[in-house]
């Protein structure tokens, strides 16, 4: 006797309908379409007004003008953008994925806890004052937290609640070392105030050299994690009979989220609801599946996190409001209204 199988397991394996998967496909277009505006805006927009003219100069005719220098400052602060922004948001994702919790983020596990930290301890007691001290001291204490959880989880048991729970426990045990250390060491709270609420004025030519590398590689991983974690969000039962294998797919899962959120969170601090809050969105208007999710996630993100750098430029001229404020800002009742109007997206 055949036994049918759940809608959802059908609604999961089944191929979209043509109509839906043109639809998904022009939507990425537009997503494309909008990024390119926000870059564009990126680069025009901040205390010194650019045209579009000046923009275009600067970009493809440099003559050394001060439009021209102010054009490659901003350009820097912009591919930094993109590339953080699409790292959090992809992190957020294979994170949801993970953990089967629609509402995770890359905070969950303890990854930008571990950052902090290591930031904290390279300023306070090794006077490290530079970005290419803080990216390696940061992806060090992102990678020995991940993999720390990773141990406390169950390593070869691991589960997602066992993730959840050692994640958690790490995160507010890191926290009040930061608070502690803050609070006895004035000179560190003074140097530490504009990195921990999150910012892309370090963007640079150096800074991009140094964190692109690390994550090019995290995106390409999250990407060819699509298949298993799609197979293990019908369980682990149906996902061991698809051949996925349970314990390589949790760990890659990890080993991605470190890199990706190692790096961003070196270049650009931590910066909170980039990677909770758009691949909640994309997945209401995708489905569950990761193969659409992933390079959503990835568009988008970048999107949300420049327009805020944008947003943050014109709302405090000549000044600017950092990144990470601003996400926070419009992150939160967002992201409440979002929850509270509609059932959370499933995974």
């Amino acid at each position: 006797m055949l036994v049918e199988s759940p809608p959802e397991q059908r609604a999961e394996t089944a191929p979209a309908p043509p109509n839906r998967r043109a639809i998904r496909l022009v939507g990425l277009l537009v997503s494309v379409v909008i990024l390119a505006c926000v870059v564009v805006a990126s680069i025009a927009v901040g205390a010194k007004e650019l045209s579009l003219e000046q923009v275009w100069h600067g970009l493809f005719d440099e003559s050394g003008t001060y439009g021209d220098v102010v054009v490659a400052d901003r350009l820097s602060r912009t591919v930094l953008g993109l590339l953080a922004g699409a790292a959090l948001g992809l992190a957020g994702a294979v994170l949801q994925a993970l953990t089967r919790n629609p509402l995770a983020d890359p905070g969950l596990l303890g990854i930008n806890a571990g950052a902090s930290a290591a930031v904290v301890t390279a300023i306070t007691f090794l006077g490290v004052t530079s970005l290419s001290g803080y990216v390696w001291f940061a992806f060090f204490g992102a990678a020995a937290v991940g993999a720390l959880v990773w141990f406390l989880g169950g390593s070869r048991g691991a589960t997602p609640v066992r993730l959840v729970l050692a994640g958690t426990a790490i995160s507010a045990a890191l926290y009040g070392y930061l608070q502690a250390i803050m609070i006895l060491d004035q000179a560190a709270l003074g140097r530490m105030r504009f990195w921990t609420v999150g910012s892309l004025a370090s963007g640079s030519p150096e800074a991009v050299r140094q964190v692109a590398p690390f994550l090019l590689v995290g995106s390409l991983l999250a990407l060819s994690l699509a298949r298993p974690l799609n197979a293990m969000a019908m369980g682990d039962d149906t996902a061991k009979a698809l051949g996925a294998d349970l314990n390589r797919t949790r760990a890659l899962s990890m080993l991605t989220a470190t890199v990706l959120c190692g790096a961003a969170t070196a270049a650009c601090g931590p910066i909170v609801f980039v990677g909770l809050m758009v691949p909640h969105l994309v997945r209401s208007f995708t489905g569950p599946d990761l193969r659409w999710i992933l390079p959503y996630a990835a568009i988008l993100s970048p999107v949300l996190l420049l327009g805020a750098d944008v947003i943050g430029r014109i709302v405090a001229r000549p000044a600017e409001l950092q990144v990470g404020i601003v996400t926070a800002i419009l992150g939160g009742p967002v992201f409440i209204f979002l929850v509270r109007r509609r059932r959370t997206a499933q995974l």
